[in-house]
């Protein structure tokens, strides 16, 4: 029996469900475990401020958008309680943008949620094809995989 392929746009499809699907499902875990409001945006911007925090305008770089959006993100991030904004030690002209215990504890949940859902995908397909996934993944994809421009790049005409 001959095989065949499917289209090419298939695949760009594909992976991109695989990553809806991932992040809806952590997104729902999350809400589970005391995080309702948190977006997939979110995560993205929180990674983005790191552990010893950002400015705003190096967020937007980071993130590939204005300074602007990176503001109002921020905005946002600050009301859920994720993260506050302080005068730079280093350069009191400056403010800073730093993780709250509360982004702290998103970011840490959403790495264990993450290891069960890889875990589950493995019970899946197998432990030993998901592995082989990856290891395909990486070969064709560039070796810098935490990339924080998606924002940008999703908006970008």
């Amino acid at each position: 029996m001959v095989s065949i392929d499917p289209p090419g746009f298939e695949l760009p499809l594909r992976l991109f469900l695989g990553f809806r699907v991932l992040i809806d499902d952590l997104h729902a875990e999350l809400a589970r475990q005391g995080h309702p409001h948190a977006r997939p945006m979110h995560g993205f911007v929180l990674q983005a401020i790191g552990a010893e925090g950002t400015t705003a305008v190096e967020l937007g770089r980071t993130l590939g958008v204005s300074k602007q959006a990176a503001g109002k993100t921020i905005d946002t991030l600050e009301r859920l309680g994720y993260v506050e904004r302080a005068r730079d030690a280093r350069d009191t002209r400056r403010k800073i943008v730093r993780l709250t215990p509360a982004g702290v504890d998103l970011l840490t949940r959403s790495a264990r949620i993450f290891d069960d859902l890889r875990a589950r995908w493995a019970a899946v397909i197998g432990p030993e094809r998901l592995r082989e996934l990856e290891a395909d993944l990486r070969r064709v994809t560039p070796p810098d995989v935490f990339r924080l421009d998606v924002p940008g790049w999703f908006g970008a005409s």
